[in-house]
Formats: structure tokens, sequence, C-alpha cells
């Protein structure tokens, strides 16, 4: 039988205060819905002559593209926020803290977004490499607040749901690693080769986490190739 705080919400194993999800569900939803709405903050009006909106409309297609790209990446944050949170039962304090790691992280984005807009109006190079620099490191810094939150999960797997395999976590830190890596490697092709290069890395990165985001276990079958086959007759 259940005694009375865990039937509230709450519980407490080895002296470590738990709660409940829903809370943490519902604030880290609220703040990924106030960032991506601060992302349109930089959709400005042209300032054009009489007659040409339409050309400067055209001219700040860079902006367009900073804000499809960064409200991809926000979204795709969400659906994996979300998968992990379905295979959770309770958050301890630690848990608490690297979701709010993961919540500083990602409020950051509109900022390294906003730069690149505008050195993208300017058209300086220079300004362009240093620009897709900072949102390399940004990106990079999201997703080792995911590391953070995966590891942890990873040790402490008694506060997943008892359907959860117990190396969940432990499979799914690979995933934060691998961003940490190419958003690095991204930034640094983009100030050392052309800001392209590291544009196109930030493009692909979304899609990659959006078809894994419910862990490498449940990919489509096109991302496990034969291995599916191979356990299904297993």
């Amino acid at each position: 039988m259940t005694n009375e705080n865990e039937q509230a919400g709450g519980s407490r194993r080895g002296g470590s205060p738990r709660a409940k999800p829903g809370r943490a569900i519902a604030f880290s939803d609220a703040i990924i819905a106030i960032v991506i709405t601060l992302l349109v903050l930089d959709l400005r009006p042209p300032d054009t002559e009489e007659g040409k909106l339409l050309e400067g409309l055209l001219n700040e297609w860079p902006t367009y593209l900073a804000y499809a790209a960064s409200y991809l990446y926000l979204a795709v944050i969400w659906m994996n926020h979300k998968a992990a949170f379905t295979r959770i039962r309770e958050m301890d304090v630690g848990l608490q803290w690297a979701n709010l790691g993961i919540l500083a992280t990602l409020a950051l984005v509109p900022w390294p977004t906003a730069v690149i807009a505008e050195t993208a109006r300017t058209g300086n190079l220079t300004d362009e490499k240093v620009a897709v620099g900072l949102y390399a490191l940004i990106g990079a810094l999201l997703c080792l607040s995911w590391l953070v939150f995966f590891s942890y999960l990873a040790r402490h797997p008694d506060l997943t749901k008892d359907e959860v395999d117990d190396e969940y976590f432990v499979h799914e830190r690979p995933r934060a690693l691998i961003g940490v890596v190419a958003y690095l490697a991204a930034g640094l092709a983009g100030v050392l080769i052309h800001p392209l290069v590291a544009s196109a890395v930030f493009l692909l990165l979304p899609a990659y986490y959006a078809l894994t985001s419910h862990g490498h276990d449940q990919q489509p079958g096109l991302l496990r190739g034969r291995s599916a086959p191979d356990d299904a007759r297993r």
C-alpha cells in the first residue's frame, strides 16, 4: 500500500525527496513556448523605400532561414523532452536541476539566432563566421545539458517507470555526445572554411534528433537497416 505522501505525488526514499514529474513537464512546456515566441521578435518589417516592399521582404531571407532553423531545433527539443518524460516516474532534486539545465541553455537559442540574422543583413564575412561560431557554441552547450540529463537518469534507473529498460538512458547518452562534437566541429568549419558549411550542419542535426526522438531502439526502419528484422527473428 502507498502512504499518503506517495498518493499526493511525492515520496522519500533513502532520504531524498521525490515528486511526480507533472509540474516539471508543465513548467518546461511553458519555457519552450516562450522561447519559441521570442524567435518571432527578430522578424521585423524591412526598412525600404515606397514601392520596394517586396524586394525588401525577399532580401530578408537570411532572417527567415535563421528563424526556421531555430524553430525546428526547439520543436525537436520539445519532442525529445516529451519522449524522455514519458519514461520518468518521479523526480528527485538532482534530476530537477538537470532538467533546469536544459531549459537554461535552450533559452539562449534566440540570441545566436538574432546575431546570425543581423550579420547576414550586413554581409560581412568575418562577422558571419563569428555568428555561426556563437550558434555552434550554444548548440554544443545544449547537447551537453542533455548529456548531463541522460547520464543522471542512467545512474538512477529507479526514477524511471517499471517498464523502461534500466539501460535505456545509458544508450541515450551517445546521441547527446554526437551533438556536442558535431556542433563544435560545425562551428570550427564555419570559422575556418565558410559559414555555409556550419549552416548545413545546423539544419541536419535537428533532423537527426527528430528521427531519433524516441531513442535508437525505436528508430524508423530506414535508420535501423537490417537489424530490426534480425532482432525480430530472434
